[in-house]
């Protein structure tokens, strides 16, 4: 419908057609439809005010976009990694009986029999807070006894610890960040003071309270029952990647923490890995069959399901909330539509005043609103790539050069910051701005339809 008047001239077209033969058919060249074709020619810029707004409504959809892809994936990231370093550093389940496990090697061979399916490995070990000391720097610490060849076949410690794995009596592996607040490193000698050492001092102090008369026992005497804190000495650091591991983590081996705790032949628990360890409800179900009661087993899950859930929940609620900036670049799309039916009034009365249909005339302006959508959401989509392909860069450039500390890895544990784009989450993105973005346009492209013609040309 060139200037929505007149037919085209075919009856040239159509003499070519029958001196060429009877085999020729005339084929009309294809035409996009006029409502497209006044959209396009609607978003031309003109610098006018709805050229601006229009410019804005635009920025306001990348901005959703952008921001929205690279939080979302960033807390992705930070769920993901989080669950690979605790994989990586601590077991899939823990067998316990809630107290000292004195029968760890009966419960272990009940375990470990080749009946369990998916059960890879299972290893004993020890583990409670400590004080340790060195040149008079004290810290809080997490000790973890463990049998080296045991422990082995759970986690790869040759991956996470710098110098040697292997522990000789009276040695420990301490996290890098801990060593680094101690002072301390390879080769120098820490002192550890567990509940077996206060607890057998404090024993005595009370029975000197209790009888003032009773003799103080020699240091023969005491060292058959305190155990004395002996001083050990740093053979690796831990490097987990994990800042609450590295600042508060010690390996010992597993005789050690056993005097440490006074637990004797007794151990804490035993730590079980698996070859699915996102499904493990299977094997600590048929774990819990095969101990009949006499012990327990949690999951990896279990024990730091409050911090998933929490991540969990936060990702919902700034998605709904960062997904607001994105309606409110739909209600500048509105807003922009709403100014150009006004100022389109005489072109819409005579196009509905030549036949013009309703559904064309929603067409015109529809194809405006989804060009916009469009446009910001590619561009939004782009945007977001490039924030997250740079956000490591761009954080060390804030910290440098503007002091402003984004992501401390003392509060989140990663020294990065972590990204998982999900093209899934990416997709839901996506296509929810283009439809919010659309129907913000169908309201004023509707309203346009129905103006009346003889009332637009009238006013006009």
């Amino acid at each position: 419908m060139p200037g929505f008047g007149g037919q085209p001239d075919f009856s040239r077209d159509i003499s070519l057609g029958r001196r060429a033969g009877s085999g020729f058919h005339y084929r009309p060249p294809v035409q996009a439809p006029f409502s497209l074709f006044l959209a396009l020619r609607y978003l031309r810029p003109k610098r006018t005010f709805v050229s601006v707004i229009t410019v804005i409504s635009v920025l306001g959809v990348i901005l959703g976009v952008m921001v929205l892809i690279v939080v979302i994936s960033v807390m992705t990231g930070f769920e993901r990694t989080l669950q690979k370093a605790i994989l990586g550093f601590e077991p899939h389940l823990r067998v316990t009986n809630g107290e000292i496990m004195r029968n760890w090697r009966e419960v272990m061979g009940k375990i470990d029999n080749g009946k369990i399916p998916g059960l890879v490995a299972v290893a004993p070990y020890v583990q409670g807070p400590v004080l340790v000391e060195h040149e008079g720097r004290v810290n809080p610490a997490i000790l973890r006894g463990i049998d080296v060849e045991a422990e082995e076949k759970l986690i790869d410690l040759k991956k996470f610890v710098i110098g040697t794995v292997d522990m000789p009596l009276d040695s420990v592996i301490v996290g890098k960040e801990l060593a680094m607040d101690l002072g301390a490193n390879i080769g120098d000698e820490i002192t550890i003071y567990a509940p077996g050492n206060i607890h057998g001092i404090l024993q005595e102090i009370q029975r000197e309270s209790d009888d003032p008369n009773a003799k103080p026992k020699t240091l023969a005497e005491l060292k058959g029952d305190v155990v004395f804190p002996a001083p050990m000495k740093i053979v690796g650091l831990i490097n987990s990647g994990r800042n609450s591991v590295d600042s508060s983590t010690l390996l010992v081996p597993l005789t050690n923490a056993q005097a440490l705790y006074e637990l004797k032949d007794g151990v804490h628990g035993l730590s079980v890995n698996t070859t699915n360890p996102y499904d493990v409800r299977t094997t600590k179900r048929l774990i819990d069959q095969a101990l009949d009661g006499k012990a327990f087993t949690t999951s990896w899950f279990d024990e730091n399901r409050e911090r998933f859930e929490a991540i969990d929940m936060e990702r919902h609620v700034m998605f709904i909330i960062l997904f607001f900036i994105v309606l409110v670049a739909a209600f500048g799309i509105m807003n922009t539509l709403i100014t150009v039916t006004v100022q389109k009034k005489r072109e819409i009365g005579i196009m509905k005043a030549l036949g013009a249909r309703t559904s064309q005339i929603v067409w015109v302006f529809l194809w405006q609103g989804m060009f916009v959508g469009a446009l910001g959401t590619v561009g939004g989509l782009v945007t977001g790539m490039t924030v997250l392909y740079y956000r490591n860069p761009f954080r060390d450039w804030l910290s440098s050069t503007l002091h402003i500390q984004v992501f401390p890895p003392g509060i989140y544990e990663f020294e990065g910051i972590p990204a998982e784009i999900v093209p899934h989450d990416v997709a839901v993105i996506c296509i929810g701005a283009f439809l919010l973005c659309s129907l913000a346009a169908l309201a004023p492209a509707y309203a346009a339809a129905r103006l009346d013609p003889v009332k637009a040309l009238r006013e006009d």
